[in-house]
């Protein structure tokens, strides 16, 4: 093992939502668009989630975390999130640029590449959650295919399963097949070779092309449908993409 490599991934954008409700969503509202965590001791010095160490405070307007020798995660030393929240349009709006660092130890190009698409999706799942849900409450499902889903077509597998068309571009409304065969009305609202991104009247649901980097296909379901039982919808999906690559 090398003693590693530093990254850094940055993107700069706009959100339909005030400073305080992006604020919201990044430190204790993570459910609604990434994956529930710890929320942040509210101040410097504070614990933050995964171990981490809150090195800057500063509602509405900024927040970090840091955390060295990552825990499970024997592939980084180091890893920081910085977020920079401005307002625009009197506050109606926010700009936000958020800066993912660290050190990869192994694996960089294939980690740095990975961490890099994986970052444009969440961001926009972010916004999606903001225009759309936010701060409705969320059942968050995660799960992952089985091993058969790291071939290097299981990401088209999974759109021929949804009954997507190949054609089906971002902003297209669709009927897909979910789990037990039942269809139903979505947006598909994130689409590339590397990721699907559908959206309900209720739900945003996620499908991981984690193929493209070695690991199997994943699905996350944010579910803000009233009385939305995340263990239901995550055996639900469990089942469908297991159906799907038997």
């Amino acid at each position: 093992m090398s003693n590693g490599k530093p990254f850094e991934i940055a993107r700069e954008f706009e959100a339909d939502a005030t400073p305080e409700e992006v604020w919201e969503a990044v430190t204790t509202g993570t459910g609604g668009w990434l994956w529930p965590m710890e929320a942040p001791e509210p101040r410097e010095g504070g614990r933050g989630p995964f171990g981490s160490t809150v090195t800057v405070w500063d509602p509405p307007h900024r927040y970090t975390n840091r955390v060295a020798n990552v825990d499970g995660i024997s592939e980084q030393t180091l890893n920081q999130l910085d977020y920079t929240i401005e307002p625009r349009e009197g506050g109606r709006r926010a700009w936000v640029r958020y800066v993912h660092s660290g050190i990869f130890v192994e694996d960089w190009d294939n980690q740095y590449d990975g961490a890099d698409k994986h970052t444009d999706f969440y961001l926009h799942t972010l916004r999606e959650y903001l225009s759309d849900f936010a701060p409705r409450p969320v059942a968050f499902a995660t799960l992952n295919g089985p091993e058969s889903s790291k071939a290097p077509d299981a990401l088209t597998i999974v759109g021929h399963s949804l009954r997507l068309e190949d054609n089906a571009a971002q902003g297209t409304a669709v009927e897909v097949r979910g789990p037990q065969d039942r269809l139903f009305d979505a947006v598909v609202d994130y689409r590339n070779p590397y990721f699907i991104g559908l959206r309900t009247d209720d739900a945003l649901i996620r499908f991981f092309g984690r193929n493209r980097w070695g690991a199997p296909v994943g699905i996350s379901v944010h579910d803000f449908a009233p009385g939305a039982d995340a263990k239901a919808v995550e055996a639900d999906w469990q089942g469908w993409l297991n159906e799907t690559f038997a």
